[in-house]
C-alpha cells in the first residue's frame, strides 16, 4: 500500500504512468478506504489475519490465492480523463486473455436489484457494474482514488480459493483451470499494452522510493491509529 501511494506521487511529479503487479507474502485482509475495521468481526474465517487499508474504496479483500494490480497515471493523461473507460478497458483485457486459458467470463451488467441495503463485507460478495464473472460470481473488480495529480486504479484477481475466504470461488474452482500468476501477467500484459496504447519497460523502485515507503509503512499504512481510522 504504501508503494502505491509513492508511485502515485511519482505519476503526478514525473508526468509518467506505471502498472505494477504483486501478490502478499501472507494471506492478508485489505479493508476499503472507507470500511470501520470493527466491520471484520463480521467475517470469523479472516479474524486472525493481518489487516491493513487501502488507498482505495469498496470492499475488504483477502489476499491469499489472488493477484493484485495497481495502476498509477498523471491527472492530464487521456486515460485519467475516461473513468469508465479505464476500467472497461482493463477489464476487458483480462476477459480476453481468460477466454484463451480456457475461462469463459463476462463483464457484469447493471441490475435494478443491485443495490442492497447493506453491502457485504468482502469485496468479491458485492456485485458493480463492470465487475468481471465467471457464471454468477466475481472473480476481479477494480477501485480508483483520484488526487490532484494523478489517478490510482487498484484491482484484484482471485485465482483461488483461501482459508481465510472459503465462500469465494477462484478462477481454480470456476474455470477448472490452474492459472498460475506469473501465465495470467505475461499473456494479459500483452493485451493491456494493445488496448491502452502504452509500451512495457521494466524499472525498479529507486532507493529513494523505498526510503519513503518504508517511512510510509512505519507512519501511516503501519500505524494502528490509521488502521482503525473510521472515515466519512
Amino acid at each position: 500500500m504504501a508503494v502505491d501511494e509513492v508511485l502515485l506521487e511519482w505519476a503526478a511529479d514525473a508526468g509518467r504512468s506505471c502498472w505494477r503487479f504483486y501478490r502478499w507474502e501472507e494471506p492478508t485482509l485489505s479493508l476499503g478506504y472507507f470500511q470501520d475495521l470493527d466491520d471484520r468481526t463480521r467475517h470469523d474465517a479472516s479474524l486472525e489475519c493481518p489487516a491493513v487499508r487501502r488507498a482505495t474504496g469498496g470492499g475488504a479483500i483477502l489476499h491469499q490465492h489472488e493477484l493484485t494490480y495497481s495502476f498509477v497515471l498523471p491527472a492530464g493523461h487521456e486515460l485519467a480523463q475516461r473513468r469508465q473507460f479505464l476500467y472497461d478497458s482493463v477489464h476487458n483485457t483480462l476477459i480476453d486473455t481468460l477466454g484463451k486459458l480456457g475461462v469463459q467470463a463476462e463483464l457484469c451488467g447493471a441490475s435494478p436489484h443491485a443495490r442492497q441495503q447493506a453491502n457485504p463485507f468482502l469485496c468479491f460478495q458485492r456485485r458493480s457494474p463492470g465487475d468481471v464473472l465467471v457464471g454468477a460470481t466475481k472473480i476481479a473488480g477494480s477501485a480508483q482514488r483520484r488526487t490532484k495529480g494523478a489517478v490510482l486504479q487498484h484491482g484484484s484477481v482471485l485465482l483461488g480459493r483461501s482459508a481465510a475466504a472459503p465462500e469465494l470461488d477462484g478462477l481454480m474452482e470456476l474455470g477448472g483451470a490452474s492459472i498460475s500468476a506469473q501465465e495470467l501477467v505475461d499473456r494479459w500484459l500483452v493485451r493491456l499494452s494493445a488496448k491502452l496504447d502504452v509500451r512495457w519497460q521494466d524499472e525498479p523502485l529507486t532507493e529513494d522510493e523505498r526510503r519513503q515507503a518504508a517511512e510510509l509503512v512505519r507512519d501511516k499504512y503501519g500505524s494502528p491509529g490509521f488502521l482503525r481510522k473510521q472515515r466519512s
